[in-house]
C-alpha cells in the first residue's frame, strides 16, 4: 500500500480517543502510546477480548494475523469500536522460511515493511539487554568472580534476532587474556526471557522486579544467581524504557493496531504484550488479538500463562482453519495442497475437531473462521462447512484477503454473538497443582498423549524448581507446531503417544517453566532457499520480496 494511502497516526489515534499529547511519533504512520494513557483510562470498563488461534498448520502458515486484522476492520465496520492487538515480527522468520508477518492483501498492518524490519526498535533493545547481561556475567567472571558463579553451571545464553544454527552451541574465550573459556550459545532474541518479561510486565516498576528475578546461573553452592547480584537490572532497563511502550499504526482500511513485544509460541509464550492488551481493552468495545501456532500452543499458553498473570477473561475464541491445512494434517504432501481432495479433508477434520473440542474445555464460545485461498473449490469449502457444523460449531467463510472487511462481515456478527453468550472461563489446571502434574495434564488432556518421560536432565531441573518454592508457576510448553505429539509427522489428531521432555528451564522473571519437548531447539536455523534471497530495493526504495 503505498503511502499516501495511509492516514496520519495522529488521526488513526483520534479514533480511540488518544491525543497527540499521548503519542511519540516514529515517522509519519507509526507511533508509541505514552505510560500517561493509563493514568487517564485505567477506571474505564473493559471491552470484550476475542482470541484468534487455529487448527495445528501447514508449513505456509493458516492466516492468524489476516484473520486478526481481518476481522479487526469488520468489527468496526459494524459499528463496534475495535482495536487489533498483534506480535512484532522477528526479522528471523520474516527473513527466513515465513517472509512477512503483518498479514496481506486486504488485511494488513501497515507501514508492512517497516514493521516487518527494524520497526521501532524494540527487538534490538531486547537484544541489547540481553547480551548487556551476559558480558556482565562474563565480566564478573573475569574480575575475580566475587559471587563464586560456577562456569560450567551459567545458563544464561547470548541472543540476536537471525535465524542461525551455527550459534546454537559455541566457545567462548579463546585465546589469552579474553575471559574464562567455557561452553555458551546463542537463541533467537524471541526466545529469551527478557522478551516473555517484557510482554508480561505491567509497568516499568514490574519490569524491574522481574529482570532482577532472572536465574543467569549457580554459584558453587548449588544456589542460583541473578542480574541483581552482579548490578545489571538498572542498566537494562534504561535500554528497555521505550520497547516497554506499545506500538501504534493502522490497518489497509484504518483500524487502530497496537503491536508489541513478539515472542514465539513453539519455545515461548507466544502472545502480544500485557500493556498492550490491557490498554485496549480500555479504549475499544473489542479487542481481538491472536496467539502464535496452533490452539495446542499458542490458545493454551495465552489461557493459561497470560489471562492467568494478568487477570483477563476472554469473551470468545476464534479457531482459523484452512481447505489447505486440513489436506495438510490428512497426508497430502505441500507440493499437492493446492488440488482439490475430499477424502484428505475428511481425514484432516479431525484435527479441527479437537481443537474445537479443547478450545471448549476452557468455557468460552468458539467461532471457526474458514480462510479462504484462491485455489480453495466450492465444493471444498462446502464439506469443511458443513463438517462444522455436524459439531455444533458455529462457521463462517472468510474472504478478508480479497475484500477486506466486506470478507469478513458474517464472521464479525457471529464473533458479536458469540462473544455476547453465556460462558465460564476456566485455566485447565490449577497454581498448586505439582509441576510434573501440571505438565502432565496438559498432555494427557490437551494433547491426547498417554504420558510424560523426562530426561535426567529435565527431572533434576524439575525437582531444583521445586526445592526453590516454584510449585505455584504454570508451564510453558516449547513443542513443534505441526502436531499434537512432540514429532512434526504425526499430524491429524494422533493420540496415545508420549512427550519426550528433553529440558526445562526455569523462567523465574518471566514466572513460568520453559518445558522443551522432543528435539526443539530455542535457535532456528535459516531453511535451504531463505526468504533473504528475494528480498531488495525496488526502484523508488521500496521494499519487494517481504510478502
Amino acid at each position: 500500500m503505498e503511502a499516501s494511502s495511509m492516514k496520519p497516526i495522529a488521526d488513526i489515534a483520534k479514533l480511540v480517543d488518544i491525543t497527540e499529547e499521548d503519542l511519540e511519533f516514529y515517522g509519519k504512520y507509526k507511533a508509541k502510546l505514552s505510560p500517561d494513557i493509563w493514568e487517564k483510562v485505567k477506571d474505564r470498563p473493559d471491552g470484550k477480548l476475542i482470541l484468534v488461534t487455529a487448527m495445528n498448520p501447514n508449513p505456509a502458515g493458516a492466516g492468524k494475523t489476516l484473520t486478526t486484522i481481518g476481522l479487526s476492520q469488520a468489527l468496526n465496520k459494524l459499528g463496534k469500536r475495535t482495536i487489533a492487538a498483534l506480535r512484532e515480527p522477528s526479522l528471523g522468520p520474516c527473513l527466513g522460511m515465513k517472509g512477512g508477518a503483518t498479514g496481506s492483501g486486504n488485511a494488513q498492518i501497515l507501514p508492512a515493511d517497516e514493521i516487518n524490519l527494524h520497526f521501532t526498535g524494540d527487538i534490538h533493545a531486547i537484544t541489547s539487554a540481553h547480551n548487556l547481561l551476559a558480558a556482565m556475567i562474563d565480566n564478573h567472571i573475569y574480575h575475580g568472580n566475587k559471587l563464586r558463579l560456577n562456569p560450567k553451571k551459567i545458563v544464561w545464553k547470548r541472543a540476536m534476532d537471525m535465524n542461525d544454527r551455527s550459534l546454537r552451541s559455541i566457545v567462548i574465550g579463546l585465546g589469552d587474556g579474553n575471559g574464562q573459556t567455557r561452553e555458551d550459545g546463542f537463541m533467537i532474541t524471541t526466545a529469551s526471557e527478557i522478551m516473555a518479561i517484557l510482554c508480561l510486565s505491567e509497568n516499568m516498576d514490574d519490569l524491574r522486579e522481574r529482570l532482577g528475578k532472572i536465574i543467569i546461573g549457580y554459584d558453587l553452592d548449588d544456589k542460583p544467581v541473578t542480574p541483581a547480584d552482579i548490578k545489571a537490572v538498572d542498566a537494562m532497563c534504561v535500554l528497555l524504557k521505550d520497547a516497554l511502550k506499545p506500538n501504534l499504526v493502522q490497518t489497509t482500511e484504518g483500524t487502530p493496531v497496537i503491536v508489541h513485544g513478539g515472542p514465539f509460541a513453539n519455545i515461548a509464550h507466544g502472545c502480544s504484550s500485557v500493556i498492550g492488551t490491557r490498554l485496549a481493552l480500555k479504549l475499544a468495545d473489542f479487542v481481538v488479538t491472536e496467539a502464535g501456532f496452533g490452539a495446542d500452543l499458542g490458545a493454551e499458553k495465552f489461557f493459561d500463562i497470560k489471562c492467568r498473570k494478568a487477570g483477563l477473561t476472554p469473551s470468545a475464541a476464534v479457531l482459523v482453519i484452512t481447505a489447505r491445512a486440513l489436506k495438510y494434517n490428512g497426508g497430502i504432501p505441500v507440493a499437492q495442497l493446492h488440488e482439490e481432495n475430499l477424502d484428505a479433508l475428511r481425514a484432516g477434520f479431525a484435527n479441527v475437531r479437537r481443537h474445537i473440542e479443547n478450545l471448549r474445555s476452557f468455557g468460552i464460545p468458539v467461532v471457526v473462521a474458514l480462510n479462504s485461498f484462491a485455489t480453495d473449490t466450492e465444493a471444498e469449502h462446502n464439506l469443511v462447512i458443513s463438517m462444522c457444523e455436524e459439531l455444533g460449531a458455529e462457521v463462517a467463510l472468510s474472504q478478508v484477503w480479497a475484500k477486506g472487511s466486506d470478507g469478513g462481515l458474517d464472521l464479525a456478527a457471529k464473533v458479536v454473538a458469540a462473544a455476547d453468550s453465556p460462558s465460564s472461563f476456566d485455566y485447565l489446571y490449577d497454581d498448586q497443582l505439582p509441576i510434573r502434574e501440571k505438565i502432565e495434564t496438559i498432555v494427557k488432556k490437551l494433547y491426547r498423549g498417554s504420558g510424560v518421560i523426562f530426561s535426567k536432565a529435565a527431572a533434576q531441573t524439575l525437582r531444583k524448581a521445586e526445592e526453590m518454592g516454584l510449585t505455584h508457576f504454570p508451564v510453558c510448553m516449547a513443542k513443534t507446531p505441526y502436531s499434537f505429539s512432540d514429532q512434526p509427522d504425526q499430524l491429524g489428531a494422533p493420540s496415545d503417544f508420549t512427550i519426550h521432555v528433553s529440558e526445562i528451564r526455569i523462567s523465574a522473571g518471566a514466572g513460568f517453566l520453559v518445558v522443551l519437548t522432543g528435539s526443539l531447539v530455542t535457535m532456528p536455523g535459516l531453511p535451504k532457499v531463505p526468504a533473504a534471497e528475494s528480498v531488495a530495493i525496488g526502484e523508488g526504495g521500496q521494499i519487494l520480496g517481504l510478502a
